[in-house]
């Protein structure tokens, strides 16, 4: 199986569980369940997840990569606010249906300890990617506390701007409320500091 069809598998496995947690709870859920619905063997199942909470994993993972490759794509002239407006999706190139599921299991995450603490080592393993990139914004080592202190910012306006999201999507997930998702999450980065996170500074690495 060639690696793309492989991460295309556990896509479509990620959307059958996802509906199943949603349905009938992930404690009422099996990996047989999952397994069934999905037109998998179980044995294919265990091989791409090693528990059937993270079997959410690769949904997840596209919001999370989503903000990344933003910061990555972050142009020298831009304040980073700027470039959220411009750049930033949600889960791009995705359906609706993609959205809507990836927000079912960030709203699942408040009610079940498991789901949420895959959350968050998921946004923990994408800190490096925001420090990388504020460093060289910056202009200064990576190890910084300064440049630490604003990516773990960062991070938690990406968290609670999401978590808000959540709840303003309880009843459907409407586009108007996406682009309000995006300009509130920029303007929560203009915010926490005192200037805006602007153009690269002169002398930068």
């Amino acid at each position: 199986m060639s690696e793309e069809r492989r991460q295309q598998q556990r896509l479509e496995i990620s959307r059958h569980a996802v509906r199943l947690f949603r349905e009938q709870g992930v404690a009422a859920t099996s990996g047989e369940q999952i397994a069934k619905v999905a037109g998998v063997s179980e044995r294919t199942l265990w091989r791409h997840f090693h528990t059937k909470e993270s079997c959410v994993e690769p949904l997840l993972t596209k919001t999370i990569d989503a903000f990344q490759d933003v910061l990555r794509s972050w142009p020298p002239e831009l304040e980073l606010a700027e470039h959220l407006r411009q750049a930033y999706t949600l889960v791009p190139e995705s359906s609706q249906t993609d959205v809507e599921a990836v927000l079912q299991i960030i709203r699942m995450t408040h009610d079940e300890p498991t789901l949420r603490a895959l959350y968050l080592v998921l946004r923990e393993r994408a800190e490096p990617t925001f420090v990388d990139v504020l460093a060289e914004r910056l202009g200064a080592p990576r190890e910084a506390l300064e440049v630490r202190m604003l990516a773990a910012a960062v991070s938690a306006a990406l968290r609670e701007a999401t978590d808000e999201l959540v709840v303003l999507t309880a009843d459907g997930v409407d586009p108007d409320v996406l682009a309000e998702h995006r300009e509130r999450l920029a303007d929560a980065l203009r915010s926490i500091t005192s200037a805006p996170i602007g153009p690269r500074r002169q002398g930068s690495r």
